[in-house]
């Protein structure tokens, strides 16, 4: 049996997204539904259809992919309520973009404020990527600090790289220009990497090529009404709790060009006591990463209502 007190609720963020993801949740969930057509109304085209149809090519474009996530994590979400009404998790937690739906869930912010939240920070990216291409790749199975180093190596040889993601032991992402990136890349598999990854992603996301995008999202941020949250929320760059409106807003704004200290955010969710993960939304990627941050706790992944069937009594 899960106890609140020892659960953390997690919302992914690009990369997990998928083709017909949603479609079912709101087929049999009313709740559901009417998420995606909230969505669909609020944003004046139809994200469902994306999300359900397709083509992949629509629903991988970061404008899309963004608000896409979202929608379908809050129509997730919002059906865990339905049918677990008094379970109130201990942390509520969000990779990258999901960290704004991690403001939704614990009612910082409205539905509706969220999804401008996700709308515009992909139509920022897309058009900060635009105007300063760049890449990712994954290393595997290096060291942080190592990688730090490389990095800063390649940034003194005049080309930007910089750590993105710290998603798990053996598992960091860094972003930055397209030869910082394959610079960093060659170096860190001549010092022990087993792979070197090139992302499928045209953005350089969490680096400060992400720059020309800072100021007007921190406007946009600051348009919006921000509560205190009902659950508090782990953030993605102080990797501690936060329980304050102005807390989380320096949190998301920070996030745009700062690294996502996942590993971080998730041992310190262990460290005051969780032993359960509910990754709720579009696929299983961050149940993944907190499995090997800690082979010891239990992760469950809900975004269909198959997953539900299979989810254990609460």
């Amino acid at each position: 049996m899960l106890l609140p007190e020892q659960t953390a609720f997690l919302f992914p963020g690009q990369g997990s997204q998928q083709l017909g993801m949603g479609a079912h949740l709101a087929e049999q969930f009313e709740v559901a539904r009417e998420t995606f057509m909230q969505a669909d109304k609020l944003l004046g085209f139809s994200l469902s259809e994306i999300c359900w149809q397709g083509p992949i090519e629509k629903l991988n474009d970061t404008f899309f992919t963004q608000p896409a996530l979202y929608t379908h994590s809050i129509a997730t979400w919002r059906v865990f309520k339905l049918l677990y009404k008094e379970f109130k998790p201990r942390y509520i937690a969000g990779h990258s973009m999901g960290e704004i739906t991690a403001l939704a869930a614990s009612e910082a912010v409205s539905f509706e404020d969220g999804l401008f939240l996700a709308h515009h920070r992909g139509r920022l990216m897309k058009e900060s990527g635009e105007k300063n291409p760049g890449g990712m790749a994954a290393i595997l199975g290096l060291e942080a600090s190592i990688l730090q180093e490389i990095c800063q190596e390649v940034v003194t040889q005049g080309d930007l790289v910089q750590v993105a993601n710290d998603n798990c032991p053996g598992q960091i992402v860094i972003s930055g220009s397209h030869q910082g990136v394959a610079k960093a890349s060659e170096l860190a598999l001549s010092r022990g990497a087993k792979k070197a990854i090139k992302l499928a992603v045209s953005i350089a996301a969490h680096s400060q090529l992400m720059a020309s995008a800072q100021a007007e999202f921190s406007r946009i941020v600051d348009q919006i009404a921000f509560e205190n949250p009902k659950i508090p929320v782990v953030g993605n760059v102080c990797h501690t709790e936060m329980s304050t409106g102005e807390q989380l807003k320096a949190d998301i704004k920070a996030q745009l060009t700062s690294p996502v200290y996942w590993t971080d955010s998730v041992r310190y969710m262990i460290q005051n006591g969780v032993r359960y993960f509910i990754e709720l939304g579009s696929g299983s990627v961050l149940s993944g990463l907190v499995k090997r941050i800690d082979p010891d706790v239990h992760t469950y992944s809900l975004g269909t209502p198959q997953d539900f069937a299979n989810f254990p009594a609460v």
